[in-house]
Parts: C-alpha cells; sequence; structure tokens
C-alpha cells in the first residue's frame, strides 16, 4: 500500500471528488439489493425505520469504498481505468480518504444500531471490515482467488436488510447471499478476460493473470452452472414464486449459454473481435442480478396485493 498525498499543482478537489471516493456505482447496488432484503422479509418496517436503515447501510458501504480506494491507490495509479480516481489523480491525499472511511464506518455502524438493531449493526461492521481488511489489504493482492473469496463482502448487504426487519438470519437470507456470492467471480473473471492487462501491469493475481485466459474461461462456465441452482431455489421459499421462478430460469439460461460461449472460445477469434462476446457477457451478468432482485420485489408487491 502507497500512502498517495496530493502533489503540488494537483485540481483543487471538488465534492464529486469525494463521492467518487464512496463508489457510488458499487454503492448503488449495495443500496438496492440491501432495500429488497429488507422489503421482502416477513416483518413489517416502519417506513422512516426502513429508509434510516437503507441510508446507514449505504454509508457503511461507502465507508468501504473510501477505505478500498486508499488502500489501493499505488494499484490503481496504474491501472488505465482508475488512474483518474480521486487519490491517484491527485485530487485528495490518501490521509483524507482514510479518515472519511473510518469517520463513515463508525458513523453508519453506530447509526443502523439504534435505527434497526445491534446484530445488524455488528453484520454491518463485519462488512465493512471484511470488504476492507480480509478482501483489499489480504485476498486481492496473495490470491487468484481473491474475488471468490472476496465476493462475500458484496453478497451481505441483503442478509444486512433482512436482519434490520427481523434481527436474524434465514434460509431466505442465505439464498439471497449465495445468489450474489457466486454471481460475483463469474461476473469479475468476464471483465479480466478483456482488462487483463490492467491486472498484470498492477500486479494483481487475478485468474487471468496466474492461470490465463483458457482457464479463466473454464472457470467462468463452471460459475454459472454452480451459481444457478441457488439462484433457482430461492424462488422456491417464502420470497419466491411463479414470477421470481420464470424470470431466473431465463436469466440462467441466458448467463449459462453466455458462460459456454466464453468457453468455447478461442484466443484468436477474441483478439480479432476486440473481445465482443466477453463484454457482451459482463454486460449480461450485470443485468442478471438487478433483474433477479427486480423479480423479488415484483414477486413481493404481488403476493401483497
Amino acid at each position: 500500500m502507497t500512502d498517495i498525498n496530493a502533489y503540488e499543482g494537483a485540481p483543487e478537489a471538488e465534492f464529486r471528488d469525494f463521492i467518487a471516493l464512496l463508489k457510488p456505482r458499487v454503492m448503488s447496488l449495495v443500496v438496492f439489493t440491501a432495500f429488497v432484503g429488507l422489503w421482502v422479509a416477513p416483518v413489517d418496517v416502519h417506513p422512516f425505520i426502513a429508509f434510516c436503515s437503507v441510508l446507514f447501510i449505504a454509508l457503511g458501504g461507502g465507508a468501504s469504498g473510501a477505505l478500498n480506494m486508499w488502500y489501493d491507490a499505488d494499484i490503481d495509479a496504474v491501472m488505465r481505468r482508475t488512474q483518474s480516481r480521486p487519490i491517484p489523480a491527485g485530487r485528495i491525499d490518501g490521509n483524507a480518504a482514510l479518515s472519511l472511511g473510518l469517520i463513515l464506518a463508525g458513523f453508519s455502524v453506530m447509526m443502523l444500531g439504534l435505527a434497526a438493531n445491534w446484530f445488524a449493526a455488528a453484520f454491518l461492521a463485519f462488512t465493512i471490515f471484511f470488504y476492507a481488511v480480509v478482501y483489499t489489504i489480504w485476498l486481492k493482492r496473495s490470491t487468484p482467488q481473491n474475488i471468490v473469496i472476496g465476493g462475500a463482502a458484496g453478497a451481505f448487504p441483503p442478509m444486512i436488510g433482512w436482519a434490520c426487519a427481523t434481527g436474524g438470519i434465514s434460509i431466505e437470507s442465505l439464498l439471497m447471499f449465495a445468489l450474489i456470492f457466486f454471481w460475483t467471480p463469474p461476473h469479475f473473471w468476464a471483465l479480466a478476460l478483456f482488462m487483463k492487462s490492467d491486472y498484470h501491469e498492477a500486479k494483481v493475481p487475478m485468474l487471468t493473470v496466474t492461470h490465463g485466459r483458457p482457464a479463466t474461461r473454464r472457470h467462468v462456465f463452471a460459475y454459472t452452472l454452480v451459481l444457478a441452482p441457488f439462484a433457482i431455489w430461492l424462488g422456491l421459499t417464502s420470497v419466491g414464486g411463479p414470477i421470481y421462478l420464470a424470470a431466473s430460469v431465463v436469466l440462467n439460461a441466458l448467463f449459462i449459454h453466455g458462460g459456454w460461449q466464453i468457453l468455447r472460445r478461442s484466443e484468436d477469434a477474441a483478439i480479432a473481435d476486440g473481445y465482443a462476446v466477453e463484454k457482451r457477457v459482463f454486460k449480461l451478468s450485470l443485468n442478471y442480478l438487478f433483474l433477479h432482485f427486480v423479480a423479488l420485489l415484483i414477486q413481493n408487491w404481488v403476493g401483497a396485493w
């Protein structure tokens, strides 16, 4: 880890730079899945408490993002897609990012405990620790399984949302966790297939760097097969139903087909068309997860109506 301080003559930080530290795109996924986890839970939650719970979970996700950007500033400075981030670009001092992350982490955990319950707050604290320490500091730079194990951090938010409503864990929340957990590797490895040079230059042991693209292709397809049963199983629980099941079957068929296309591709063909298939499957993976949780919401609304 390198602490990158603002250099002389660097552009002055703007408000949007501090927002960027919180990784708003990642935070939007955290907010949405946490909201769905809270909403579909079999316990009525006052709208104000629900709003506060999701807000503080979002702030906790932002804290994780700031701590990740603080520690990964040296990597971000090397990778093309991250060079414009506030710290490597010199707009924000690394120590300021660290302070922001720690303050937001403490504030979000304390306020979630007061707004919802202390089990959910402890769960949020563990999630921040897992992402900032276990994934960012340890796994990301030490093993090609970084995404597999580290993916748990991104899979916890719906469980936290469920815990805000119920104060505990259930098979439904565990399967929402499994849905995101097993989705994460094929999602990121599809990205890594056409971004290998970035990870190689930054010395991040992504699977494409340590085992090569052919092995990564096999892993992408294998994980789409592992993912499908858990995604469909969720539809057989109390939060599922015919709408969710229909959506899940279609989405998993498309994702497995995408994984199969990636598996069958030769490197020459991928280079020739600029990794068009890999990029298409990566975009599909984004819609895959979003639409699963949308289907859960719709199923819940229809069931309530």
